[in-house]
């Protein structure tokens, strides 16, 4: 009766993580099928320039957090799994600690990041240009809404309140838990300018998220990057409007000892969740991630490749 009872535990883990990888590879996929009728259409009908028009860019950016809250929906009806325990409480020091280490990503490691820009230029990388609508007077409220309220909500649920409590809870070791989570959360993006950022945030969101035990404080972390990265553009940040080089020094080395604050605290001092080990049953988790990040890595490689030609 006691062996029963452990493989049926042993089965329930395996299935949670097999469902888990399934909504990574759904939500990654899924806007990519909705919108490719819809360009279809559009190119059937003759409309030109539509990529440059602002419902097409808030499109791009509502059809993934829609796909993501589907794939989370898909997740909790097929494994079974307690929504409650996901979006479960935490202590109320989580908080401040995860908005300093936001504040510390968001300028010191951004400068890191612009060293990555800079090497992908050596080889004749041409940088992006913005795919965020208009930001001018009022438009900036709505473009908040999509664009940092919704990933805030849909994007820390199925990274940090599904991935990353699945695979934890199936016995990974907390050093996998958290490169693995930050991998992925930069590949889904597949943005090479972001990489660098993308991957580094990834990871301290899912250290904050198993130290915490809740998707919450990410949640705040997550909505107030974007919030502020929205508002720093919507000022013309770096172009119209830039800090003094005194200024911009200071708040560089605040933001740095934020980050060094919080990681050192997060690392060494709080032992909530720490676990050694490796990827249990890491084969069925890849199984079920593989058409996701063959998918995104494709998506990447495109992207680079734009940027170089």
């Amino acid at each position: 009766m006691e062996q029963t009872q452990t493989l049926t535990e042993e089965d329930f883990k395996r299935r949670s993580l097999k469902e888990a990888g399934l909504s990574y590879s759904v939500g990654t996929i899924a806007p990519m099928l909705l919108l490719a009728p819809i360009l279809l259409i559009l190119g059937l009908c003759g409309v030109k320039d539509f990529e440059d028009a602002d419902w097409y860019k808030y499109l791009c950016y509502l059809l993934p957090q829609l796909c993501l809250a589907g794939a989370a929906i898909l997740f909790f009806k097929r494994s079974r799994f307690s929504v409650k325990k996901t979006y479960c409480a935490c202590k109320w020091y989580y908080f401040p600690i995860a908005v300093l280490l936001q504040f510390g990503l968001l300028f010191s490691l951004s400068e890191l990041n612009e060293y990555f820009i800079r090497f992908l230029e050596l080889f004749g990388y041409d940088r992006l240009s913005s795919s965020v609508p208009s930001l001018e007077g009022w438009n900036l409220f709505p473009a908040i809404l999509v664009i940092a309220v919704l990933p805030a909500l849909f994007e820390e649920t199925l990274f940090r309140g599904i991935l990353v409590r699945q695979t934890f809870e199936s016995g990974w070791g907390t050093a996998a838990t958290v490169l693995i989570s930050g991998a992925l959360f930069s590949l889904y993006h597949h943005n090479p300018e972001q990489t660098i950022y993308q991957f580094l945030c990834g990871a301290c969101f899912t250290l904050v998220a198993v130290r915490s035990g809740s998707v919450f404080p990410t949640v705040v972390a997550h909505f107030l990057n974007n919030a502020a990265i929205l508002i720093l553009e919507s000022v013309g940040y770096g172009t119209a409007w830039t800090i003094p080089w005194g200024g911009y020094l200071a708040l560089c080395l605040v933001s740095a000892a934020c980050l060094l604050g919080t990681m050192v605290y997060l690392v060494f001092f709080d032992c909530n969740g720490n676990r050694k080990g490796g990827v249990k049953y890491g084969k069925v988790f890849a199984l079920a991630l593989c058409s996701g990040i063959a998918f995104c890595a494709v998506q990447w490689i495109a992207m680079l490749v734009e940027g170089l030609s």
